[in-house]
């Protein structure tokens, strides 16, 4: 007889079958179901998210732009229409299809509605400005009594008295605090370069009155002078603006180069009024700065706010730099297999700054409630809509070279537009 201690053979083979049932009642819990029906509450959530970044562009012969050379907010440099430039028919027949998505063009009646006693606030470089005027060029279509704006500290906006919305831009190349402590004739013509075009008798005067000061690098070799960058202090151009946008959009990057900053009169970074040591390279600095502005905006800013960081536009210059007789005579976009050619890193092209500057942008905003704009990989392809050497003066080009930074309005900006009135279209209809 077996002892009381010694299992039995049906309790030997019993033990398997719980523990298999077990296991498979378990594996039952956790598993998702295979095919929710469409009223499921989970058949939205196992849908693949849209992502309107991602796509590609189609001639659209019938599409048209909603607003012309008249629009009032325009600025001559970029109005292509008024001056003429070629091919503007071309330009604007081209519609990114987004994979996998679709992309309305915004409603302007509808949107403004949307944002009625709401305002929108663009920070950063001329290329947000350059986004702001398709922006209210295209809002306008709604409002006609659009009125322009420069309160709170703007450097240019517009109010739309139908809807009582705000729409304005903030300049802050660099986002924080920087001071020009010394500068030539030369450095300064490499500053403006964003086309706004300062008569040379200002300049020279500018020269004159702006004299080298002592710094803690003027005894290096070669240094005039310095840019000194507060990276823990906003500049005072968007610093108070905390209270009053609804809906922000920032950037910076354009300014992030040698052409701006030589190491003649270079950006020396600051913490606590005090210079920091080892001194920062400047992709180094972007970084630095890029962690405090985000955590003033996240500290300071209310939750509520809806918070976009536009991520590059890419500049597109052929046969050299803006200075080097660079070029962007284009009649149609670039291919998908050129684009690695024209902006991969690894290349060392003279446009490979957008993806240089977007990789330190990113790695800034992991983690972040700040939500990522990321219009670069669509305005790649688009070589052919800038303004090129129709500039709006007859010796732009001489002065300044072609423009293969800024784009044509209308054009590829009024894409963007698309894109962000329906991603805060969605946020709204989300909460």
């Amino acid at each position: 007889m077996a002892s009381k201690s010694t299992p039995t053979l049906f309790t030997c083979l019993l033990l398997p079958v719980f523990l298999f049932l077990f296991l498979y009642s378990t594996s039952l819990l956790y598993s998702p179901p295979s095919q929710p029906s469409k009223n499921s509450q989970f058949s939205v959530l196992s849908q693949p998210q849209c992502n309107l970044f991602k796509g590609y562009w189609v001639s659209d012969p019938d599409r048209k732009p909603m607003y012309n050379e008249s629009c009032p907010f325009h600025r001559n440099a970029w109005n292509c229409l008024r001056n003429q430039r070629i091919n503007m028919d071309r330009i604007n027949s081209w519609r990114w299809v987004p994979d996998g998505c679709d992309l309305n063009r915004v409603d302007p009646a509808a949107f403004l509605g949307r944002m009625r006693n709401k305002n929108i606030g663009f920070v950063g470089d001329s290329l947000n400005e350059n986004f702001l005027v398709s922006f209210l060029c295209t809002l306008r279509v709604a409002d006609g009594g659009a009125k322009k704006w420069k309160r709170k500290g703007a450097w240019r906006g517009a109010y739309f008295p139908k809807f009582n919305v705000t729409v304005a831009y903030h300049r802050a190349v660099l986002l924080s605090q920087y001071q020009r402590s010394a500068v030539d004739l030369n450095l300064f013509s490499s500053l403006v370069v964003s086309f706004e075009y300062i008569p040379l008798t200002c300049l020279l005067l500018i020269k004159q009155r702006w004299q080298p000061k002592q710094s803690e690098l003027s005894d290096q070799e070669g240094v005039k002078g310095i840019y000194r960058v507060d990276i823990d202090v906003p500049a005072d151009d968007w610093s108070g603006i905390a209270d009053f946008y609804d809906i922000l959009v920032f950037n910076t990057g354009h300014w992030w180069g040698h052409d701006k900053f030589p190491k003649e009169t270079p950006l020396v970074f600051y913490k606590a009024g005090k210079p920091i040591y080892p001194p920062l390279k400047l992709l180094d600095g972007l970084k630095v700065v890029l962690e405090h502005t985000v955590d003033h905006i996240e500290k300071l800013f209310p939750r509520e706010t809806l918070i976009f960081w536009r991520l590059q536009s890419p500049r597109h210059f052929y046969g050299g730099d803006w200075n080097q007789n660079g070029s962007c005579m284009f009649s149609e976009p670039l291919g998908e297999l050129q684009l690695d050619s024209w902006f991969d890193p690894n290349n060392n092209g003279v446009n490979k700054e957008a993806r240089l500057v977007n990789h330190v942008i990113e790695e800034a905003l992991k983690g972040r409630k700040i939500k990522k704009l990321d219009l670069t990989h669509l305005s790649e392809y688009r070589a052919d809509a800038h303004p090129a050497i129709w500039l709006g003066k007859k010796d732009a080009v001489a002065v300044w070279g072609q423009d293969c930074m800024h784009w044509c309005l209308p054009g590829v900006p009024d894409t963007w537009v698309d894109i962000l009135s329906q991603l805060i279209n969605n946020h709204l209809e989300s909460e």
